[in-house]
């Protein structure tokens, strides 16, 4: 996935958010809903969120240096980790504490102006509809024959799932907070507005939960797809490279993958030869994988009896483990 189509994500998100945000405190403000509040400080989260995604992207272009050799492409993972940290504090606490508050002191919505919440909720659920779109538009560019939940689970780049997760969200808790309103129009009873506070609560806290599980795996260094380490292991092997002895990848960002390998040779080749086998290697593995921007190969003779010695000195060290 391209940088520029999670960025037209997040810009899409962030314009109706503020948008949204708006609209709710204006509709708070003349009806006290406490759904209203809920809803408006959700999107004043996602708003911050959406501010720190663009952020993180902007800090991973910078060029690496001497304390950070490989760069700084997991910028954009610490700020998705931190989105769901406020979406979790600022957003899920914070409802629930404000549902805990109107179901102990419930009150209905009375007044002239009865009908705002409604109309702000309709012009909601649209402007969020958008958004939404256009952040399902962009991950299918990415997603391929993955289903939703696979490519939230496998995507490098977090700022496309982080969007959809947020956009979706976002429209269950209009929802929630629809019914919240409506009820509480219905029966004049306040209690309705606090269950549907902390329905929005509830959401907030399992989405931000999600989304740091699968920030943390990103921050503690993910290999590559499956089908990149497919892609590499059939370009490594070419002319003089007759074994993959054991290979390991890792992701630096998104769009940045570390391809660590040790790669067995012809026992009778000069060390010149070997370097213009293993510069040919990287040359195949970067036009195969062209994320593969930090390649080591290791080279080591290779043949049946290596590989027999090397799987008992394999059972020889798993027997002492065992003793031990």
């Amino acid at each position: 996935m391209s940088h520029s189509g999670g960025s037209k994500a997040i810009v899409a998100a962030l314009v109706a958010n503020l948008s949204i945000a708006v609209m709710k405190f204006l509709a708070y403000f003349l009806t006290m809903s406490s759904s209203m509040l809920a809803e408006g400080i959700h999107s004043v989260a996602d708003s911050g969120n959406q501010l720190l995604l663009l952020l993180g992207g902007k800090k991973a272009k910078r060029q690496a240096s001497p304390e950070h050799p490989f760069g700084y492409g997991r910028e954009r993972y610490i700020y998705a980790f931190i989105v769901s940290i406020i979406l979790f504090s600022v957003g899920g606490l914070f409802a629930l504490y404000e549902a805990y508050q109107k179901w102990q002191h419930p009150h209905g919505i009375e007044g002239q102006w009865w009908w705002v919440p409604l109309a702000v909720l309709i012009g909601a659920i649209a402007l969020e509809s958008r958004s939404f779109y256009v952040a399902i538009k962009e991950s299918n560019l990415a997603r391929g024959k993955r289903t939703w939940l696979q490519f939230i689970k496998t995507a490098k780049a977090p700022e496309l799932p982080v969007i959809l997760l947020e956009d979706a969200g976002a429209l269950l808790g209009l929802v929630f907070a629809l019914f919240g309103v409506s009820m509480t129009l219905v029966t004049g009873n306040g209690i309705w507005d606090a269950i549907g506070t902390a329905l929005i609560g509830v959401l907030l806290v399992v989405v931000a939960i999600i989304l740091a599980v699968e920030t943390k795996s990103l921050l503690l260094g993910e290999s590559a797809t499956v089908e990149d380490v497919r892609a590499v292991e059939a370009a490594l092997l070419g002319p003089g490279v007759n074994k993959i002895i054991h290979l390991k990848t890792m992701h630096l960002g998104p769009e940045e993958l570390l391809v660590a390998a040790k790669i067995g040779v012809d026992g009778f080749d000069t060390g010149a030869h070997i370097a213009s086998v293993i510069n040919e290697a990287e040359r195949r593995v970067r036009a195969a994988v062209p994320i593969a921007t930090v390649i080591y190969l290791e080279p080591d003779i290779y043949s049946g009896e290596v590989a027999v010695q090397a799987g008992k000195d394999a059972e020889a060290a798993a027997g002492e483990q065992t003793e031990h």
